[in-house]
């Protein structure tokens, strides 16, 4: 555990509030949820829950299954990171931060097909692969990430047929979240 310095006091209804710098650093928004952990020494631990992350094994296996059926680089992402790959190494990509675009997109809920030309959106932060196509994985009404087929610098863009693709795994993985 890192110790940050900064101490924060209980309120009479038991709440403390998390400092605006660690909010951003862990890319923690207002009605996010967090899990509660204790240690044996006392401590208390709080971690950005992701609903998602209960379906990462099953993401990865949906992942596996469009890479070998396509031959395309498949990823699932949760609202802050890439939570299962296919057809990329994995140490890239699984794991990293979806850059801020990404994040803009799938705050607007819609559907994405890069078009030759329109300026290139990165998957994740730092990374060299980019959206081909993206849909966002919605369950009952609210946003829980993203599936997206990526390109590499020379690929030509995806079709529609990727892009329904892309849409029908979302929407399967919503139905998923929802059960």
């Amino acid at each position: 555990m890192k110790a940050t310095g900064i101490v924060r006091r209980v309120d009479d209804l038991g709440r403390i509030v998390i400092p605006k710098e660690i909010r951003r650093t862990l890319r923690i928004r207002e009605g996010d949820p967090l899990e509660i952990y204790t240690e044996k020494d006392g401590g208390v631990i709080f971690r950005k829950y992701s609903p998602m992350g209960d379906l990462q094994d099953f993401a990865a296996q949906m992942c596996d299954a469009i890479g070998a059926n396509t031959g395309r680089i498949a990823a699932v992402s949760d609202r802050d990171a890439i939570i299962a790959l296919s057809g990329a190494p994995k140490r890239e990509l699984l794991d990293k931060p979806n850059s801020r675009e990404l994040g803009k997109l799938m705050e607007q809920r819609r559907n994405y097909r890069y078009e030759s030309g329109s300026p290139a959106i990165p998957a994740a932060e730092g990374a060299d692969y980019r959206l081909g196509v993206a849909a966002p994985i919605l369950s009952q009404g609210d946003l829980m990430g993203c599936v997206m087929l990526l390109l590499n610098e020379g690929d030509a863009p995806l079709g529609e047929p990727d892009q329904k693709l892309a849409q029908t795994v979302a929407a399967f993985l919503g139905k998923q979240m929802e059960n």
